[in-house]
């Protein structure tokens, strides 16, 4: 493709509103340099290429879903040996956890809790919660499962900035991953989500057998929502044994950096978050998806129930790469 056309088309996708599966697939497939090209010039134009967010992510009640998700150990309906389902946390060790992590750098608090859906009698503390470390000066975000318009609400007038709830994939394979709700579930809690005011926390996971269409047409069903989200995580599947996926193929890494770069050509002014994953990527990788677009990480030894890269690993490659993290306000 000559200098000049991959200029245009470029533009073409800054200014794009409505997303088809051909022109998003046209991107995906471009020569490699070129896509990422495309999606570097797309970031330099909302965002400062050399800061990441940093987000920390506790999980506030673990094990015992009455979901049964593919890819999670804390469904109860998962084949293998069970995860020990937890009581909800205390509001006040909530609130000292995301003190600790405001102190190490984190300025996004997003706190989860295995549920198909938040019951009437937990919602005083979850609030209580949502209060505490919003009053820590953090950004608050939380994932509980599918929210009823009346719940959304009651998040939004404690606080909460954000709510996250995933897509985790295209519509055509989503009962390939789960069966106890349907994507049209999800799309109505984002609706929800979006009428009480709220940000959108929003994306899915790569590698759990799906294909390049299924990729695409989850990141289309994104940006085509009436606002795209905020924030947009890209999950690569940590395998786990005793779950469905425990025995999935990886996902090759060209490919997960390629839909890193669509997902920021598609969505220009969302945060774009390398999410759970990362380690077994290695620093070569991660390096490839901040130039693809990716400018969010969750910093910490564990993500709900499985690893992630440890603060002193993350502060190296931050300086061998020239980043830094984002301080609250920089968006």
């Amino acid at each position: 493709m000559a200098f000049a056309e991959l200029i245009s088309t470029v533009e073409r996708a800054m200014t794009r509103t409505h997303w088809t599966r051909e022109a998003a697939k046209s991107l995906y497939a471009l020569p490699f340099a070129d896509l990422m090209f495309e999606a570097q010039t797309v970031h330099r134009r909302h965002f400062d290429p050399n800061r990441v967010q940093m987000s920390r992510l506790l999980s506030i009640k673990t094990g015992g879903c009455a979901e049964d998700c593919g890819y999670c150990s804390q469904s109860a309906r998962m084949p293998g040996e069970k995860l020990k389902a937890s009581k909800l946390m205390e509001v006040e060790r909530v609130i000292d956890e995301a003190r600790k992590a405001r102190d190490g750098g984190a300025t996004r608090y997003c706190m989860g809790a295995a549920w198909r859906s938040p019951k009437d009698r937990d919602m005083d503390m979850v609030l209580a919660m949502v209060e505490g470390v919003k009053g820590l000066g953090m950004e608050t975000c939380m994932t509980l499962g599918m929210l009823t318009p009346e719940q959304a609400l009651q998040l939004k007038d404690a606080g909460l900035d954000y709510y996250n709830h995933n897509l985790d994939t295209s519509e055509r394979y989503y009962s390939e991953i789960i069966t106890t709700r349907t994507f049209a579930d999800r799309l109505e809690t984002l609706d929800n989500v979006r009428s009480a005011g709220m940000k959108v926390c929003a994306g899915g996971i790569l590698g759990m057998g799906e294909t390049v269409d299924d990729r695409v047409d989850m990141l289309v069903t994104l940006a085509n929502l009436d606002e795209a989200p905020e924030s947009v995580p890209i999950n690569m599947l940590i395998p786990i044994p005793g779950t469905k996926l425990e025995n999935a193929a990886p996902i090759d890494p060209f490919d997960f950096v390629r839909t890193i770069a669509l997902a920021r050509i598609m969505m220009p002014t969302s945060h774009v978050r390398l999410s759970a994953g990362r380690t077994e990527m290695s620093d070569e990788m991660q390096a490839m998806c901040f130039l693809a677009g990716a400018n969010s990480i969750f910093v910490g030894e564990t993500l709900l129930t499985a690893d992630n890269p440890g603060e002193d690993h993350d502060g190296a490659l931050f300086r061998r790469l020239g980043v830094e993290p984002e301080a609250l306000g920089d968006e």
